[in-house]
């Protein structure tokens, strides 16, 4: 699969390149090139954090994690929310941003404060601002400028269905 960075690489002298703004309802046109990506900021707001008791901070080693846990929260934490991957899906679906964001937290013990409701909350806001659904194209993970892996879709997915069947 060509990516559209190594389609500009290999761009040809006198070949037409066609410059337009992300097509998607959920970033709207601001102007010319720009678009408005605060629906990922709204995304994030719904459960994209995690909740920290406030006081003395703790040591570092104090709540131990897995090294694979923490490498793979790492890679998820990665994504820079550029939404290169709304914008090379047919159907402007946000499941790879959204997918970093809850596996980013999946993995780790400080991410189960809010493990019940995060999918859920972080894939109803994803809908209320009008992306897509994926089907499984592959372009988001192909485009990402990060290499953004297609398992966080898969965590996202089960995280979804952990929330449904322990709803609380």
């Amino acid at each position: 699969m060509i990516t559209s960075e190594q389609r500009m690489r290999h761009f040809k002298d006198g070949e037409t390149i066609t410059i337009e703004p992300w097509r998607a309802k959920a970033f709207p046109v601001i102007k010319d090139l720009m678009v408005d990506r605060s629906a990922f900021d709204r995304i994030i707001q719904i459960g994209g954090y995690v909740s920290v008791n406030t006081g003395g901070g703790t040591d570092a080693n104090a709540i131990p994690i897995q090294k694979d846990d923490a490498e793979r929260s790492m890679d998820a934490a990665a994504c820079i929310g550029c939404g290169a991957c709304v914008a090379a899906c047919k159907n402007a679906s946000a499941m790879l941003f959204v997918g970093a964001k809850v596996a980013q937290f999946a993995r780790l013990p400080q991410g189960r404060v809010e493990r019940e409701k995060r999918a859920r909350s972080m894939i109803a806001q994803m809908d209320a601002e009008g992306f897509g659904n994926c089907t499984n194209q592959y372009e988001c993970s192909a485009v990402c400028p990060k290499e953004i892996s297609l398992d966080v879709i898969a965590t996202l997915n089960r995280e979804y269905f952990r929330s449904a069947v322990t709803k609380r």
